[in-house]
């Protein structure tokens, strides 16, 4: 199966593609799980609200939105992030915008392997994850 990055209705300079596709692949992998197809989806914040309302119901800007597609281990789904919140959580959290675009994509990837961040517990879980993987990113980038 496969990767695919697309852009909704802005047009951002994604660097190193297959980098990052060798390394969302390694971790699904790496949880024991089968890579089926993902989508990563970058759009606008108007964008990416209006699907929080559509198809969640929810009135608010949030910086991703996976839809799980998952079938047992195979690992499918859209992640819908928002390339302007993004940018504002990376300033907010004085992070590299970099740092925090891959913070976002693989928090969308541990959801889609099952993780959940809705309790305390979860989210630390999640956060630990998250912080495993930013850490192995560099590998893929300079190889």
């Amino acid at each position: 199966m496969a990767i695919f990055f697309h852009n909704a209705d802005i047009n951002p300079q994604l660097k190193h593609k297959t980098a990052l596709k060798r390394w969302m692949r390694d971790q699904i992998l790496s949880e024991n799980h089968e890579v089926g197809t993902i989508n990563v989806i970058f759009c606008s914040d108007h964008y990416l609200i209006e699907v929080n309302r559509t198809h969640l119901n929810h009135d608010y800007y949030t910086d991703i939105i996976t839809f799980d597609y998952c079938e047992d281990k195979l690992v499918s789904g859209d992640l819908y992030i928002s390339f302007e919140r993004v940018l504002e959580n990376s300033s907010k959290f004085q992070k590299t915008a970099q740092n925090e675009l891959y913070r976002v994509i693989i928090h969308g990837v541990m959801h889609l392997c099952g993780y959940k961040d809705k309790t305390k517990s979860e989210a630390i879980l999640m956060r630990q994850k998250e912080e495993i993987a930013l850490q192995k990113i560099q590998q893929y980038l300079n190889s």
